[in-house]
């Protein structure tokens, strides 16, 4: 149940690495690195719980939905995408296969996929049936694509007309505020605030999509000149 839909997910990233694919030792530290960074998520909510930050979001969306807005944009958002963005700034981008833009998206992919088995491993364990099949499945892709909006930052930075920290804190300031909406929407018990989880989604699937898409076709024209050549 825990291993099938990151190995999917993995196989999926791979095959859009095709053209230039990663050492899949690589990728496996990645996954590795993500999975140890949700215990650095749990250290961070354990901080603020001892500075007397702590809060029930389940609770808080039948009592406090102000509460819980905030409490999703300015804890959730925040820990679980700077847990999964350290290891990846720190270890994986300062390799030297991190050679090309589509790297950041990649290697923020499978840092991801790591996170959501360790966090399935807690939540599965209080879920059964459709729940916790939906999850296993929905939770390893979503944290990509949220990932990916930093990895992105990361990767193509050097194409913007601003200094690079610039471009990389601002995708990582983006990814926390999605991160942060989503969470909020899903745990609100509303009928329309169910609309907005997928419709977050389905926007950053499509913006990806493209990015990835216009990465490859570049590489396919660089490879027909050198080919003329």
């Amino acid at each position: 149940m825990l291993l099938v839909p990151c190995f999917f997910w993995g196989a999926y990233h791979y095959y859009k690495d095709r053209k230039k694919p990663e050492p899949i030792l690589m990728l496996v530290l990645a996954i590795v690195l993500g999975y140890l960074s949700a215990h650095l998520g749990i250290f961070m909510y354990l901080a603020l719980q001892a500075a007397g930050i702590d809060h029930n979001p389940f609770i808080m969306a039948q009592y406090n939905l102000s509460g819980l807005f905030w409490y999703c944009i300015l804890v959730i958002g925040p820990i679980e995408e700077l847990a999964k963005f350290l290891p990846f700034v720190f270890i994986l981008a300062r390799s030297r296969h991190f050679d090309e833009e589509l790297d950041g998206i990649i290697y923020a992919a499978f840092i991801a996929l790591g996170f959501a088995l360790n966090e399935n491993r807690f939540y599965l364990s209080m879920l059964e049936g459709g729940q916790a099949v939906a999850r296993s499945l929905i939770s390893p892709i979503i944290h990509a694509l949220f990932a990916s909006v930093w990895g992105y930052a990361y990767g193509f930075s050097g194409r913007f007309k601003i200094p690079h920290w610039l471009t990389i804190t601002l995708g990582l300031l983006l990814a926390m505020f999605l991160h942060g909406i989503y969470d909020f929407y899903a745990f609100s018990i509303s009928i329309y605030g169910a609309l907005y989880p997928p419709l977050i989604v389905l926007l950053i699937w499509i913006w990806r999509m493209y990015t990835i898409r216009r990465h490859t076709d570049s590489l396919v024209q660089v490879e027909g000149k050198e080919d003329s050549q």
